[in-house]
């Protein structure tokens, strides 16, 4: 999450800058310099600067490419999946987080062939532990909540039972799940209301175990002096004190895109400021058809009003004026939905007293609540869950494709990091055109002529603060984008900090943590496109699980 505002004069030097410096520091090592917010003597903040050498342009190619993937999965039915996944740190370590996972249908389920795609990234604030304990549970969270629905006899049809569930997976004893999306009745479900409540479900319910699996620890090592007397025992050296206290202070957003191939339905659930945005592909009548933008997630930030609007309902009367102060929770936290964030669930008396016990003697104290804090909880990891059919028909055209013209469509999803500097018909170009071949160098105000982009009829919320969309609007006005990278989420990233302008984009990108903070942020993007009339054999490209789903 980038929480610092950017700097104009900043942004001017690190990526404008001047030329007849670079010119006379080329005769040895190319450098600029970078104004740096450092403490004076006296404690005080004040500017300096600190001289950033250049890095090659080999090791900025190889750090673009360093983490990038790309697999692909011929689905039954006909349909051939591709991603890709890459991520860029500014942090470091870096705190995104993503995962993947492939669940085929059992043979005996009256629903196959046919299997789930989901797909995630976790956006980390404050550490890596909430996002990097996502990344090895949230789907598995999801598939549990999934066998739940379908199972009402198992032991997960209760709070308890999901919340066992879900701990033995976070503690690291817990079972493959099996999964089924099939009723007692022999049944598939199909009511996508009933799943994207499901996904929702797993997600609150996964959060409400982070929260509180510190709380379960302490009232489990109470002794009877402590109870007797009221006091607060030093649990630092319990093997569970930081591992069960980490995730739930530090904070994550998350995305998740889950695809059932089988009944052909897209649900995405949105906690946070992570976005989530379809291409498709529209022939017309003169033959060159457009690409449809969809946007299917908002912004959720004190900047949607719709999540202002809920926040204040939330909350009483009094805390209507600062619950969202300057579009940040109670004027700190920018997304309004995450995971962990405890600093905004907890009451008073429970972070203290959960300070005293596990951080304190640990040299790691917990920070109070902000200082409007009254009425907690302030942030919710409940999800907004969308439900689309993935083949995304045009409701205009009635143009028919070709018979030998197979539609390919994509999804995209990344953190914000990619949205700070790409708009979403910017990265829908990006891939449209990667996808269509395009290569070399392009200029900005020639792709629009080449791959042309409408927007569909769900443009999402943009939630971000004026001057990061001024920025993005005064970017996309000059420039060149590169289409170089095989990887197609890493070609995303390389044109969001400089594309065809090698100069900025080595400028921007060698610059170290933790000053690159204050111009870029960590950047993970996932990348799905498909296409139908493929071969009906699977062949899984990444790992796969075998389950009655």
């Amino acid at each position: 999450m980038l929480r610092r505002a950017w700097k104009p004069v900043a942004a001017t030097v690190a990526v404008g800058v001047p030329t007849y410096y670079l010119y006379r520091s080329y005769a040895t090592h190319p450098t600029f310099e970078l104004p740096i917010r450092t403490k004076g003597p006296d404690g005080k903040p004040e500017m300096t600067t600190r001289t950033i050498s250049i890095l090659p342009l080999k090791t900025i190619e190889e750090r673009i490419n360093q983490h990038a993937t790309s697999k692909s999965h011929n689905s039954p039915g006909g349909i051939s999946w591709n991603y890709s996944t890459a991520f860029l740190a500014s942090n470091d370590p870096i705190e995104d987080a993503n995962a993947t996972q492939i669940v085929q249908r059992d043979e005996s389920d009256p629903s196959a062939p046919g299997d789930w795609l989901f797909f995630a990234i976790m956006d980390g604030h404050s550490g890596t532990h909430t996002s990097q304990l996502l990344s090895k549970i949230l789907i598995k969270a999801v598939a549990l909540e999934l066998f739940k629905l379908s199972n009402p006899s198992d032991e997960t049809k209760t709070a308890a039972g999901i919340l066992s569930s879900a701990s033995r997976l976070i503690w690291g004893r817990s079972n493959k799940p099996v999964l089924s999306t099939q009723t007692k009745r022999g049944t598939s479900i199909k009511d996508p209301n009933v799943v994207s409540g499901a996904i929702a479900e797993a997600f609150a319910r996964l959060d409400h175990e982070l929260i509180n699996a510190p709380l379960r620890i302490l009232a489990n090592n109470l002794d009877e002096e402590s109870k007797k007397n009221k006091t607060i025992p030093d649990l630092s050296q319990h093997p569970l004190a930081l591992t069960s206290m980490e995730p739930a202070v530090s904070g994550s957003c998350a995305i998740m895109a889950a695809f059932d191939t089988v009944n052909r339905d897209l649900y995405v659930a949105c906690t946070g400021d992570s976005r989530a945005v379809v291409g498709a592909w529209e022939p017309s009548e003169d033959g060159k058809g457009q690409w449809r933008i969809e946007v299917l997630s908002e912004d959720q930030t004190g900047r949607n009003s719709n999540e202002a609007e809920r926040m204040r309902s939330e909350h009483p009367a009094d805390e209507s004026e600062y619950v969202i102060r300057e579009g940040r929770v109670l004027g700190g936290l920018e997304p309004t939905r995450a995971f962990g964030d405890a600093r905004y669930k907890w009451p008073r008396p429970v972070q203290e007293t959960l300070s005293q016990a596990f951080m304190v003697g640990n040299g790691k104290p917990l920070r109070p609540p902000p200082a409007l804090f009254k009425t907690p909880p302030y942030v919710t990891a409940r999800p907004v869950v969308t439900h689309h059919k993935f083949t995304f028909p045009s409701s205009t055209s009635t143009i028919p494709s070709e018979a030998n013209q197979k539609p390919i469509r994509f999804l995209v999803l990344a953190t914000d990091g990619l949205w700070d500097q790409l708009s979403n018909s910017e990265v829908v170009s990006l891939v449209a055109g990667h996808l269509s071949g395009l290569k070399g160098t392009i200029p900005k105000s020639t792709l629009p002529s080449l791959v042309p982009v409408k927007t569909g009829s769900s443009s999402g919320v943009d939630g971000k603060s004026a001057s990061v969309v001024q920025r993005k609007e005064e970017a996309a006005q000059e420039g060149s984008w590169a289409f170089k990278d095989e990887n197609l989420s890493a070609h995303l990233i390389r044109n969001a900090f400089g594309g065809g302008d090698e100069g900025a984009l080595r400028r921007l990108l060698s610059i170290p943590a933790p000053y690159s903070r204050r111009y870029r942020d960590d950047v993970t993007v996932t990348v799905v496109w498909w296409q139908e009339g493929a071969e009906t054999e699977v062949q899984a490209g990444a790992e796969t699980l075998k389950a009655k789903l």
